[in-house]
């Protein structure tokens, strides 16, 4: 089942594990390549495509900069269509709040607690499956790509297609071997072609859908002013979740939130295209509170910040919360693409993962602190993100912030030994000079790659830059009589 990231190595680590997994590396550059080809085509279809990009970015702005405005207006409208909203300060007490809500459904013995779920990059982020198999409830994953996931006992790697580190050959092993310990098992001589291992996933989940009384979700927008939720997938097994149980409960970042269906229209533009590279999405649910004899009975709203606000209050690093997990980002980043998804230990992987993880979990382990320099900061995120997200200026002002840390805890000794020397010889003229002339002596004695210490790791890819000739003062002497 879909694990916690406890205990993850920091980023390199991990990373360099990855690169030397040749079909995960095959698996990825075929996944990827071709999702950002399909969707370089659909934003191409549109002429005014800039123009929805900054209608995007300046409407999350301006969402952002009176969140608590539109958070209690949204909170009014939800309870007053029927619905109940919770507040949660952290992934602790969103996981309690949805156990309790659960429970408090009924369930017996003989009839334990099961749910049906939505994809929800929220719920990953707090460790729900996991907090409520503790508890003694199976939560049941119904998008494609996360059953997958979860029947295999993996992680997610990619925000869009989580087994996009799969190929079709592993994906019909995992349903053959798995499938019948979580339910239906898969038929007779199941064939790895696509049309088979979806209908298998269908039989399996339909029986799921048909027995669960409750369903847990996620919402890819909140619109404030009717105080509506919006699912956006591909498969219609979201919708089923929605719309067949008797109680649904959605757990929801705050920063999820838009002011007005006129907003809304920007963003059912933006994300489809960005996405799946579709003009429009297949399967568009929307609903605002409960209504007598259609869909759930109850529906409880869990609101959550687990890091959000502190986000907030950074000049910078705010603006990851414009992200709407449309994994763009992902698809033309060559960090990403070499080293997978799970090296980043966290439920956002790639360059958004990279700010966005820091920033609600903070830099104080390792691998927190080693995710700002997960990026060769060659600028794709941020001309392919739909709402202007400038990723490289975020990465940026972590490492800085990384950096700031590490000094305040007295800094790497290799590091302040260097910054040492340094400083001594640049306010020294006399012994700058002499180093200079010491260095372009003895160049053709300097090795190409260190053969030990810190420097040993860093020449392992790269060879150190060739020295000139001459010195700077040299030349200018030269030329300049």
């Amino acid at each position: 089942m879909t694990g916690v990231y406890v205990g993850m190595p920091a980023f390199p680590t991990a990373a360099r594990a990855a690169t030397r997994n040749a079909q995960l590396r095959a698996n990825l550059t075929r996944a990827t390549h071709t999702i950002r080809d399909r969707r370089a085509r659909a934003v191409a279809e549109l002429e005014d495509w800039e123009g929805l990009r900054q209608a995007g970015k300046a409407i999350k702005d301006e969402t952002l900069a009176h969140l608590d405005d539109y958070l209690l207006q949204l909170e009014a409208k939800v309870t007053e269509a029927g619905g109940t909203v919770h507040w949660a300060r952290d992934a602790d007490e969103a996981n309690r709040i949805v156990t309790e809500l659960i429970r408090a459904t009924g369930g017996s013995d003989d009839q334990p607690h099961e749910v049906v779920k939505v994809k929800s990059m929220a719920t990953q982020e707090i460790g729900l499956n996991e907090h409520l198999a503790a508890e003694g409830i199976s939560a049941y994953e119904t998008d494609l790509a996360e059953l997958i996931v979860q029947l295999g006992d993996d992680l997610p790697s990619h925000i869009l297609v989580p087994a996009i580190h799969k190929n079709r050959t592993e994906i019909r092993d995992i349903f053959r071997e798995r499938m019948g310990e979580w339910g239906r098992p898969a038929p007779e001589g199941l064939t790895d072609t696509p049309a088979d291992l979806a209908e298998a996933a269908r039989l399996h989940l339909r029986e799921k859908f048909l027995r669960a009384k409750v369903a847990v979700s996620g919402a890819n927008f909140m619109v404030a002013e009717t105080g509506t939720l919006v699912v956006l997938e591909s498969e219609g097994n979201g919708r089923m979740c929605l719309t067949l149980p008797e109680t649904l409960i959605s757990v929801v970042g705050i920063e999820k939130i838009v002011p007005t269906w006129r907003d809304l229209e920007v963003f059912l533009q933006l994300l489809p295209r960005s996405s799946t590279a579709e003009r429009m999405n297949p399967y568009t649910t929307m609903w605002t509170g409960t209504h007598e004899g259609d869909g759930p009975k109850q529906f409880h709203l869990v609101l959550l910040d687990n890091g959000r606000t502190q986000t907030l209050a950074d000049e910078v690093g705010r603006q990851a919360l414009r992200c709407i997990r449309c994994s763009a980002c992902l698809n033309v980043c060559p960090v990403y693409e070499r080293a997978g998804g799970h090296a980043y230990g966290s439920a956002y992987p790639g360059p958004i993962g990279a700010i966005l993880t820091p920033q609600l979990r903070g830099t104080a382990s390792e691998l927190d602190a080693s995710l700002p320099y997960a990026s060769s900061l060659c600028g794709a995120c941020f001309e392919a993100c739909p709402v202007a997200i400038d990723i490289p200026e975020v990465l940026l002002h972590l490492r800085e912030r990384v950096g700031r840390e590490a000094k305040e805890h007295g800094g790497h000794r290799l590091e302040r030994a260097a910054m040492k020397a340094a400083t001594y010889a640049m306010t020294h003229p006399a012994v700058y000079r002499a180093a200079e002339n010491a260095a372009v002596r003895a160049r053709k004695l300097i090795p190409k790659k260190v053969p030990f210490g810190a420097g040993k790791a860093w020449t392992e890819t790269r060879d150190l830059p060739e020295l000139p000739e001459q010195t700077f003062r040299q030349w200018w002497k030269e030329t300049h009589r």
